[in-house]
């Protein structure tokens, strides 16, 4: 069972590698995406959260990013204004972000990518 399990991962956060690890524990191999170095599209992104049922606010990554200085945080910011953000600074993602047959989550903590098994 692997071919249909995506992790959008980035190898320096505790949380995505405590998720790719619990999925290879389940013997699931999933394709990696290093979302910092393959970047993201707005189509992609925009699919993701369909399925999702989210809002670009909903994965954005405040902490550690300069979210807040792009004005991102701001209530006022539009899903609009947050995408293309994403899409030219990829670590303003929140991750990871696991993408199965049975749906998209972000895997926060990492037992949340056990529900898309």
């Amino acid at each position: 069972m692997s071919s249909d399990v995506v992790i959008y991962h980035n190898p320096s956060c505790g949380t995505s590698r405590n998720t790719l690890a619990l999925l290879r524990e389940k013997g699931v191999e999933p394709t990696v995406v290093e979302y910092l170095k393959v970047g993201w599209t707005q189509d992609q992104l925009k699919g993701l959260l369909a399925r999702m049922g989210a809002k670009p606010r909903d994965v954005l990554r405040a902490r550690g990013t300069n979210a807040e200085a792009l004005g991102l945080t701001d209530p006022a910011a539009s899903d609009d204004k947050i995408l293309e953000a994403m899409t030219r600074e990829p670590i303003l993602v929140e991750r990871p972000i696991v993408a199965t047959s049975k749906g998209v989550a972000l895997c926060r903590p990492a037992e949340k990518a056990l529900e898309l098994l």
